[in-house]
C-alpha cells in the first residue's frame, strides 16, 4: 500500500519531458563544450602519438567498467527500485535502501579497483597487445591505468546520486556533474602536464591525475542537493535486504548484456591497435566529438524519460508508457538525424577547428574526420537505444537487451573482418554504427510485442518527415559551405562552420514547422528556452 505522506508525482507529457530534457540538454551542452576543450588540450599537448594512445587505452580500462557498473546496468536498476520505494515505502526505508546500496557498491568496486591495479599489466596486454612492439608504450599505459583506476568508484557513486536526484525531479545539477569532471581534468590535468616533466615524470601523467580530480568533483557537486532532501550517509550492509536483492536481480543479467558492449569496445580497441600508428587516438577523438550530440540529445532524453517510465511501469499504466516511449523516440529522431547529416558534411572543418593545433596535424584531422563520418551513421540508433533499454528495466525484463548485445558482438566482428583491410580504422567506426542500428531495430521490435503494440504509424510518419527535412537541410548546408572556402585562420574556420550551422538550423526549423512535427518543436523550444534562461540569468 502506497505511503499517503508521499508526494504524488505527475505523469509527464511530451512537452514536460522536453522541458526536463532541455534542462539536462543545457547542462550536457556545457559539459560537452568543456569536454571538447579537454580534448583540445590533449590534442595540443600530445597529438595522436604514443602518449595519447597510451592514455586512451589506460582510461578505457576503468571506463569500460564504469559503463558496465555505473551509468548502465546499476543506474537503471537502482532508479527502478528507488522509484518503487519512493512511491510505496516510508522515508526511513527509502534512505536505508540508499545507504545499503552505497555501502555495498563501495565495497565491491573497491575490491575491483584493487584487483585492476594489481593486474594492470595483464589488462593492458589484453586490450592492446600490439603496444608491445613500441618500446615503453606498455609500461606507460600500465602506469596510467594504475593512477586512473580509482576513478571507477567515484563515477559509480556519482551515477547513483544522479539517479536519486532525477527521481526527485532535479535534472540540471546532476547533469552539470560531468562539467565538474571536465573542469578538474582541464585545470588539474593540464596544469600538472606542464609541471611534471620538470620533475622527470611524463606529461601525460598529469592528465591521469586530473581524471581523478574530475571524478571527485563530479560526485561532490551533487551532495549538497541530496543533503537538502534529508539524506545522511550511514553505512548499512544488509545483503538480505529485499530492495538490494531486487536491484541485484536486475543488475546481474544487465551486466552480462552490457559486458557484450564492453567486449565490442575491447574488440574495436584491439583491431585499432593493429592499424596505423595513431588509429586508437583518431577513433577516440572522433567518438569524443560524437559524444556531444549523443549526450545533448540521447542522454538528455533518456535521463528525463526514465523516472516517468519507471512510475508508469510501477502503476502498470501501459497506455501512458506507450505514449511516453513514442514521444521520446520522435524527439530523439528529430534531434539526431539532422545532427548526423550536419556532422557528415562538416566533419573535416569541425575536426580541424577543434583539434588541429600543436602536435595534431592535418593528416590527423583527415583521419579523425573520416571516423566521425562513419560514426555519424549510427547517431540516431545511439540515442534511440538509450531511450529504449531503460523501458526493459522498468518492465523488469533484462533478457532481450542481453540477447541484442551479444548479437551485436557477433555482427561487429564479422563487419570489421570484412572491411578492415579496405577501410582500416574507418571499418571500426562503420561497424560500430551498423551494429548499433541492428541493436535498436531488434529491441524496438521486441518492445512492440511486449507492450502489445505502440503507435508505429505515428512514429514512422514522423521519421519520414524528419528524414525529408534533414535531406533538404543537408543540401542547404553543403551549398552554404561551398560559398565559404576552407580557411587556415581560426576566424575563417569559425565563420564557415557558423554559416553552415546557422543556415542548417534555420532551414530545419522552418521545415519542421511546415511539416507540423510537434515533438521536434517541443524539444527545440525546451532546449532553446533553457539556454536563454541560463544566458540571461543574473
Amino acid at each position: 500500500m502506497a505511503n499517503p505522506s508521499k508526494k504524488t508525482h505527475k505523469d509527464t507529457s511530451a512537452g514536460s519531458i522536453a522541458r526536463s530534457a532541455g534542462s539536462v540538454g543545457v547542462a550536457v551542452f556545457m559539459s560537452r563544450i568543456l569536454g571538447l576543450v579537454r580534448e583540445q588540450v590533449l590534442a595540443g599537448l600530445f597529438g595522436a602519438g604514443t602518449a595519447m594512445d597510451a592514455f586512451v587505452v589506460a582510461f578505457r580500462i576503468p571506463n569500460l567498467l564504469r559503463d558496465l557498473f555505473a551509468e548502465g546496468a546499476l543506474s537503471a536498476a537502482f532508479v527502478t527500485v528507488f522509484t518503487e520505494y519512493d512511491q510505496e515505502r516510508s522515508r526511513e526505508e527509502t534512505w536505508r535502501l540508499v545507504n545499503n546500496v552505497f555501502t555495498t557498491i563501495t565495497i565491491i568496486l573497491s575490491l575491483v579497483v584493487a584487483a585492476g591495479m594489481i593486474f594492470s599489466h595483464q589488462l593492458v596486454m589484453l586490450l592492446a597487445p600490439e603496444f608491445a612492439e613500441i618500446a615503453g608504450k606498455v609500461e606507460l599505459t600500465k602506469e596510467l591505468t594504475v593512477i586512473m583506476f580509482p576513478f571507477l568508484v567515484m563515477i559509480s557513486l556519482s551515477a547513483l546520486l544522479m539517479g536519486i536526484l532525477n527521481t526527485r525531479g532535479h535534472f540540471f545539477i546532476p547533469a552539470m556533474a560531468s562539467t565538474c569532471f571536465n573542469i578538474g581534468s582541464i585545470v588539474v590535468g593540464g596544469g600538472l602536464a606542464l609541471v611534471l616533466p620538470r620533475f622527470g615524470y611524463p606529461a601525460i601523467t598529469g592528465m591521469a591525475i586530473g581524471t581523478l580530480a574530475g571524478g571527485a568533483g563530479q560526485m561532490a557537486i551533487q551532495l549538497p542537493l541530496l543533503f537538502r532532501h534529508g539524506f545522511r550517509f550511514r553505512p548499512v550492509l544488509d545483503l538480505r535486504d529485499k530492495g538490494l536483492l531486487k536491484i541485484g536481480r536486475l543488475v546481474v543479467p544487465a551486466i552480462i548484456g552490457l559486458s557484450a558492449t564492453q567486449i565490442n569496445i575491447f574488440i574495436n580497441t584491439n583491431f585499432a591497435s593493429r592499424c596505423a600508428e595513431g588509429s586508437v587516438a583518431w577513433l577516440n577523438y572522433a567518438f569524443r566529438l560524437m559524444q556531444f550530440p549523443i549526450g545533448l540529445f540521447g542522454v538528455a532524453l533518456s535521463v528525463a524519460t526514465l523516472p516517468v517510465i519507471a512510475r508508469q511501469a510501477s502503476r502498470k499504466d501501459l497506455p501512458a508508457l506507450r505514449k511516453t516511449l513514442v514521444s521520446s523516440l520522435i524527439m530523439g529522431f528529430a534531434l539526431t538525424v539532422p545532427a548526423a547529416a550536419g556532422l557528415w558534411i562538416m566533419a573535416r572543418p569541425v575536426v580541424a577547428l577543434i583539434f588541429q593545433h600543436g602536435r595534431f596535424t592535418a593528416a590527423d584531422t583527415m583521419m579523425t574526420a573520416q571516423a566521425v563520418q562513419f560514426y555519424s551513421i549510427g547517431l540516431l540508433a545511439y540515442a534511440a537505444v538509450k531511450i529504449v533499454v531503460p523501458v526493459f528495466y522498468a518492465l523488469d525484463d533484462t533478457r532481450w537487451p542481453v540477447f541484442a548485445s551479444f548479437c551485436a558482438v557477433a555482427a561487429n566482428i564479422c563487419i570489421i573482418l570484412l572491411a578492415l583491410e579496405r577501410l582500416q580504422h574507418r571499418a571500426i567506426a562503420l561497424s560500430t554504427s551498423l551494429t548499433m542500428i541492428m541493436n535498436f531495430l531488434l529491441l524496438a521490435t521486441v518492445l512492440y510485442r511486449k507492450l502489445s503494440g505502440y503507435d508505429l504509424s505515428r512514429l514512422l510518419l514522423a521519421f519520414l518527415k524528419i528524414v525529408a527535412a534533414s535531406t533538404v537541410m543537408a543540401w542547404v548546408v553543403y551549398n552554404v559551405c561551398q560559398v565559404f572556402p576552407a580557411a587556415e585562420s581560426i576566424s575563417g574556420q569559425i565563420l564557415r562552420i557558423a554559416a553552415g550551422i546557422i543556415s542548417g538550423a534555420l532551414c530545419y526549423a522552418i521545415l519542421v514547422f511546415i511539416l507540423r512535427l510537434e515533438e521536434a518543436s517541443d524539444a527545440a523550444s525546451a532546449i532553446a528556452g533553457r539556454l536563454l534562461k541560463q544566458f540571461f540569468r543574473k
